[in-house]
């Protein structure tokens, strides 16, 4: 076995990442303890958190050798669960050889060093889990330095090399930390760390400000912007592949998607819009990572309507929409019913059918918060995404508005505008001068609309 620093050249000189290289093919042996706290209110059954935390569990490739809820009648503020729960896990650790455990709470940090100390085996919790999964899968440069801001945020009060088992399990995989093996200059880890920081949040800021002026170009274009938005595995990338016809990446796995993918979408009628497949949520979703990655959800808050997507099929899909909407609120994108919401019921080929193909069920489900409209459709078998395609149609022709509007015939640019702005719904026969048209403009383009036609604007709807 070699163990390898990775030196990387990211345009301003070369930063060591501290990421081991281990061509070990044997995936770390890993113990997962989903503490069911008495009293504590939480919004998931007990079955659905233990199944979700053993989802994000294999996220990352490890071989879960056990699997258990501990039963907690309160928080032992030195290790969270109680000593007589510590021994016992602590037992099996020892006899089963696992090498990491994975806990599904928030641990402090000295609750995370005392259950390290006591069992032998190091410890993550949720939060070190979530972000162990999004610095594997980002792909963009963007996505990476979000995912190494939050990494580093969440490391300050903790500088210890957490992430060591699995760094030396999958090589390029994840984030390495401050300083190398072996150092305990904590001042000089602290310094190091907050340079990095810093440096982190200068770029992004950088990115922010790109992407304000490409908002800037695309309120200027003439498309309308659709944002898929959903619980994890909910199947957002599935039905942007369905109705765009791309090839996103789609599993049937936890973060599958990290990187915003945008693609042209034609809706039944020949008008075309922006779809936007984005990141999706779970419950307790790191704040480390809302921080980090407020940039990319910020596209939510630029779109014209947003497709909430609800996996059906799964039994938590109540508690898992109401995660969605509460991160939606922190964004601001549902304040006062503003951008549009249509819900999207998917996995309805999952759910029992009768023999004339009618979903058993469906009428029970209800949908949460404001809703325009919701749709129950399969992004495997097709059923429903031609009614869902109409109904963003309909649903964006409802914040629009309708003008007449006379052309000349010699006024060409003005007739391209419209053709690349607005929709067409209608023309009269044109007479010596030029011809009326009936147009849709959506509110984006309203102002520049009426500017550009002053005088030409027929009817009480110039207003």
């Amino acid at each position: 076995m070699s163990d390898e620093f990775e030196v990387e050249d990211d345009g301003e000189g070369q930063v060591r990442k501290d990421r081991f290289v281990d061509h070990r093919e044997a995936p770390t042996r890993v113990g997962l303890v989903v503490p069911d706290v008495r009293g504590l209110g939480y919004t998931h059954a007990i079955e659905a958190r233990h199944g979700e935390f053993e989802g994000l569990a294999q996220a990352i490739r490890v071989d879960i050798v056990f699997s258990e809820v501990v039963r907690v009648r309160e928080i032992k503020p030195a290790t969270f669960i109680s000593g007589g729960h510590v021994d016992t896990i602590a037992a099996r650790v020892k006899a089963e050889k696992i090498e990491l455990l994975l806990v599904d709470a928030a641990l402090h940090p000295i609750q995370q060093r005392n259950l390290e100390k006591e069992t032998g085996a190091k410890v993550l919790d949720r939060t070190g889990l979530i972000l162990e999964i999004f610095g594997e899968r980002a792909a963009t440069r963007e996505g990476v330095l979000q995912v190494e801001l939050a990494h580093l945020n969440y490391q300050k009060s903790r500088l210890v090399r957490s992430w060591t088992h699995l760094e030396r399990q999958r090589g390029s995989g994840g984030f390495g930390f401050m300083g190398g093996p072996g150092e305990t200059q904590l001042e000089s880890d602290r310094r190091q760390l907050q340079e990095r920081i810093k440096l982190l949040e200068e770029r992004l800021e950088k990115v922010r400000q790109t992407r304000s002026l490409q908002r800037g170009r695309r309120d200027a274009a003439p498309f309308q912007i659709v944002a898929l938005v959903g619980y994890t595995n909910a199947g957002k990338s599935s039905i942007f592949n369905a109705l765009t016809g791309a090839s996103v990446f789609a599993k049937d796995q936890l973060f599958a998607t990290l990187d915003t993918t945008v693609r042209k979408l034609q809706l039944p009628h020949g008008r075309d819009v922006m779809l936007s497949d984005t990141v999706g949520f779970v419950s307790n979703l790191p704040t480390e990572l809302i921080a980090a990655f407020r940039a990319t959800l910020e596209e939510v808050l630029e779109a014209d309507i947003i497709l909430h997507v609800r996996d059906v099929a799964n039994p938590d899909h109540a508690a898992q929409a109401t995660d969605v909407l509460k991160v939606l609120g922190d964004l601001g994108a549902t304040e006062n019913g503003s951008t549009p919401i249509i819900e999207v019921w998917n996995k309805v080929d999952l759910l029992e059918h009768d023999a004339d193909g009618v979903v058993h069920g469906i009428d029970a489900i209800t949908p949460l918060g404001q809703v325009a409209a919701h749709v129950p459709v399969s992004a495997q078998t097709g059923e429903g995404l031609d009614k869902l395609l109409a109904t963003i149609e309909r649903v964006l022709s409802q914040t629009s508005r309708t003008y007449r509007v006379k052309l000349e015939h010699t006024a060409g640019a003005d007739m391209g505008w419209l053709y690349g702005h607005a929709e067409i719904i209608s023309r009269d026969e044109p007479d010596e001068v030029g011809q009326v048209y009936e147009v849709r403009v959506d509110p984006r383009h309203k102002a520049a609309f009426q500017q550009r036609f002053a005088g030409r604007i027929e009817g009480s709807d110039a207003a």
